[in-house]
């Protein structure tokens, strides 16, 4: 913006001949916390008013984009802590070093002192956070990489690698792609946040529908990391009908050719394995049993463990698609069956829906509603990173950019209007 306003005329005009500095610019835009609702609402309802909201079907994806931060600077506490006593250590041969060449030119013995200066910077900024910051903690509960620089950012794996940055997320109409809810997450796993992604869908569609349930009736359309029972339980009691396929769709369509699926086939999970009552046993496809281990916790959530004898599964057929890869040397079938605290399974009842034909039309059109909306934020419009640290100023940032792709529907529907008459 700031070099619009000096290069561009029609900024210029608008800007009335000023040339504010970047910095000016970027406080603007970090203190609208309170503003850049609004103005996100006040836009769908100027593309709602227009006809370009169908209100009937969304799709939610997450884009993410490097921050203002270096990976380099991420790592546990353990990690930071190791990387602080190797710097230290550095720093005291080099301060050794130049104790000892205090005889050579002032060049060498300045650029040794700068070099040495930078190194116990760097050293106090990773002490300050080591005192004063704990471990960050994922979705599961695991001890997750700190930044120091941006903690609220996330090392993240992007399209090009692994990146340090947010998750911007953006939840798109079908009809003509307007986004209707946006924010930005400094975490890989996205799916955490759909509840809070289709509250604020909720919350932003009654503004534009008027009414009170607007989301009654509609249908989410999400990638295989919206797939849990939370989030699936989160859309019904909404009346939302998710279809979230499971990791394992893609195993499962025969139409795709062998090359084109996963490594593998479909992992054998419970579906496969049957249950005596009598004994409280579960039964292989291969016919041996799984004995009950008792109840065990796995991410965040309890259930029953059941596990074949050691020997039971050597030679079986079924093996490379039964026991996971970090078990095959023990070749030994682990099953853990979580205990619901819902009525009703809904991942697998989507499990066996989203194999219909009529399910696999629906969440094909997935990527025609929300991929060309990321694609016009990063390539035609070229935002490609946030310049703004912490994540409530990145989702601001990211709002403002989907403001900003929700103006340009409104501008090309003005257009075509002009264009008819």
């Amino acid at each position: 913006m700031a070099a619009l306003c000096v290069e561009n005329m029609v900024a210029k005009a608008l800007a009335e001949d000023t040339e504010p500095h970047y910095t000016t610019i970027s406080n603007f835009v970090s203190g609208m916390s309170g503003e850049i609702e609004q103005v996100f609402s006040d836009v769908l309802l100027v593309c709602g008013s227009m006809g370009l909201i169908g209100g009937r079907m969304f799709a939610i994806d997450g884009c993410r984009l490097p921050s203002n931060a270096s990976k380099e600077w991420s790592g546990t506490k353990k990690e930071l802590r190791e990387k602080y006593e190797k710097i230290k250590k550095i720093s005291k041969e080099l301060l050794k070093k130049h104790r000892e060449n205090d005889r050579l030119g002032k060049e060498v013995q300045e650029a040794e002192r700068k070099k040495l200066k930078r190194l116990e910077q760097k050293a106090a900024q990773i002490l300050e956070f080591l005192e004063t910051h704990e471990d960050r903690r994922g979705a599961r509960g695991e001890i997750i990489k700190s930044n120091i620089t941006d903690n609220e950012s996330g090392k993240i794996q992007g399209p090009h690698g692994v990146i340090q940055g947010y998750n911007g997320i953006a939840v798109a109409d079908s009809k003509n792609q307007v986004i209707v809810a946006a924010n930005a997450y400094g975490s890989v796993s996205e799916g955490q946040f759909f509840p809070d992604m289709l509250e604020e869908t909720e919350r932003n569609m009654r503004t534009v529908k008027r009414a009170k349930k607007p989301l009654e009736g509609t249908a989410v359309l999400g990638d295989t990391a919206y797939f849990s029972e939370d989030n699936l339980q989160e859309a019904k009691r909404k009346g939302v009908e998710a279809v979230i396929p499971d990791e394992q769709y893609r195993n499962r369509d025969e139409k795709l050719k062998e090359g084109e699926r996963r490594e593998g086939k479909e992992r054998l999970d419970a579906r496969y394995f049957r249950h005596v009552k009598r004994g409280n046993y579960y039964v292989c496809p291969n016919g041996k049993r799984l004995a009950y281990r008792g109840k065990t916790k796995l991410n965040r959530s309890e259930g029953h463990k059941y596990q074949s004898k050691a020997g039971d599964c050597k030679g079986c057929a079924y093996a490379d698609r039964c026991i996971h890869s970090n078990n095959k040397e023990r070749k030994q079938r682990t099953l853990y069956i979580p205990i619901s605290k819902y009525k009703e399974n809904l991942a697998q009842k989507m499990r066996e829906k989203i194999d219909k034909p009529k399910y696999k039309r629906i969440y094909s059109r997935r990527m025609q509603i929300v991929e060309p909306v990321f694609a016009d934020i990063t390539y035609c419009k070229g935002i490609t990173r946030f310049t703004l640290r912490g994540r409530g100023k990145a989702a601001i940032q990211w709002q403002l950019y989907c403001v900003v792709h929700n103006i340009g529907k409104c501008n090309m529907a003005e257009k075509k209007k002009k264009k008819a008459a």
